[in-house]
């Protein structure tokens, strides 16, 4: 006779629920928290801050800590942590449902990957979001960053606002329990100024759409759409853009070029 399985327990329910893999390597913990460089001064969000292994580090590198855990049964033993850290306040709440700060404010986490996007979008749209630091799939953060030498359309739209790049790697090996895929961590920094002119950020990722719809099968198609076919030549010449290129290969620099050659006046 087959042995017989043993109940779920709270805590194995939401690791299966929440994606939680707690990081257990106090090298990849010191990695997080080096790419993370908090503001000595600033206030720092920890966004699935688990049982507290990257908030002692992260609080005695900044002025500030929010720690959130929607977990029970890790924010139990947060709690715990957090009532010896007098600059830490502990909320056993969603993160994704808090009201962005008033006040420039920063973001770090081990997140639960299967909330990557969710998380990212709550950051992207936090208008005094300084930078995010998010512990991601390693898949995730390199697609994000163009580190596989292509580039999605949420970081070529926001790209005049937000700088995305890859801070580091952490094996699955330093997680318990222990993930079936690397790790990457995502560093997504506010620019101090954008690239562009805030009044033209809306035509910008307007441009940045049409070009991703993806009809005609090439960049050059989908933009003859919408622009006159001999200016879209030449915007692509001029940015050293072959007519068949794929849209993912075009880099985030190119399409600020295309967008100022398309819509000079």
């Amino acid at each position: 006779m087959a042995p017989r399985k043993s109940r779920p327990t709270e805590r194995d329910r939401s690791r299966r629920i929440l994606s939680q893999n707690f990081l257990a390597d106090p090298t990849a913990v010191a990695r997080l928290v080096r790419a993370a460089d908090p503001d000595p001064d600033g206030l720092l969000l920890e966004v699935g801050a688990g049982r507290g292994q990257l908030t002692r580090p992260l609080a005695a590198r900044c002025a500030r800590l929010t720690a959130y855990e929607v977990d029970p049964a890790a924010g139990r033993e947060l709690a715990a942590v957090c009532a010896t850290l007098p600059t830490v306040e502990h909320r056993q709440a969603d993160f994704l449902a808090a009201e962005p700060p008033p006040e420039p404010f920063a973001v770090v986490g081990n997140i639960p990957w299967s909330l990557t996007s969710a998380v990212v979008r709550w950051c992207l749209a936090a208008p005094r979001l300084r930078s995010a630091t998010l512990l991601t799939q390693l898949e995730y953060a390199r697609r994000r960053s163009g580190d596989y030498g292509r580039w999605t359309r949420l970081t070529v739209s926001t790209w005049p606002e937000f700088g995305w790049r890859l801070a580091g790697r952490v094996p699955r090996t330093a997680f318990r329990p222990v993930p079936a895929v690397d790790a990457g961590i995502l560093r997504i920094e506010r620019r101090a100024e954008p690239l562009l002119p805030r009044a033209a950020l809306p035509a910008y990722q307007r441009l940045v759409a049409v070009g991703f719809e993806g009809v005609g099968g090439s960049l050059a198609a989908s933009l003859r759409r919408h622009h006159p076919p001999s200016r879209v030549a030449a915007a692509l010449r001029a940015t050293r853009i072959a007519s068949d290129t794929p849209v993912g290969y075009v880099w985030p620099e190119q399409w600020l070029v295309l967008f100022r050659l398309l819509h000079a006046r």
